[in-house]
């Protein structure tokens, strides 16, 4: 049911999604899911929690410990279902987080791990010169900015390969 709710607000934002909404599409009853989470804010903090456990750190996992950043960057830059660990973070960074504290927190967090995660994968392919931390975070500021412009169908995939590699000639 968290996994379900998490690609709602995925998909259509906390504000976009009504109790209606979300009881229709969990097949839970209205009253149930104040039981259990107390409230619309209540399911979608747990949701939030679910989606950067299962789905944003493994992710960044993956990129911490990835052989070719490169094609990191291509795997995580691919704009389709499949492919969306990002979507619910970046969401909630450009929703939530202006509004409600707990969840500027949570992001804050996950993008501080971002940054590092992203900082491992370019010390680990000697990338980045003196200051591997200043060119990570300029990366994951690209990566988020460009799979949130994605999210209108715009194919921008090529930009972000552009800028790594055009960032990694310039560090050599």
């Amino acid at each position: 049911m968290i996994k379900t709710a998490a690609g709602l607000f995925a998909g259509r934002a906390y504000d976009g999604i009504s109790v209606d909404d979300l009881v229709s599409h969990l097949g839970v009853h209205r009253n149930s899911l104040y039981k259990v989470f107390g409230s619309k804010r209540g399911l979608y903090l747990a949701a939030l929690r679910w989606h950067l456990e299962h789905q944003v750190r493994p992710l960044l996992t993956k990129v911490s410990t990835a052989p070719d950043p490169a094609q990191m960057l291509r795997d995580t830059l691919v704009a389709d279902d499949a492919n969306s660990e990002l979507d619910l973070l970046l969401m909630a960074a450009v929703e939530r987080a202006p509004v409600d504290p707990e969840v500027a927190d949570e992001i804050a967090r996950t993008l501080r791990g971002c940054d590092a995660a992203v900082d491992l994968a370019l010390r680990g392919a000697a990338i980045g010169g003196d200051a591997p931390s200043e060119l990570a975070y300029t990366l994951v500021a690209t990566i988020l900015g460009l799979r949130l412009r994605s999210r209108t169908s715009a194919d921008l995939s090529g930009a972000g390969i552009a800028l790594f590699n055009h960032l990694h000639q310039t560090r050599r």
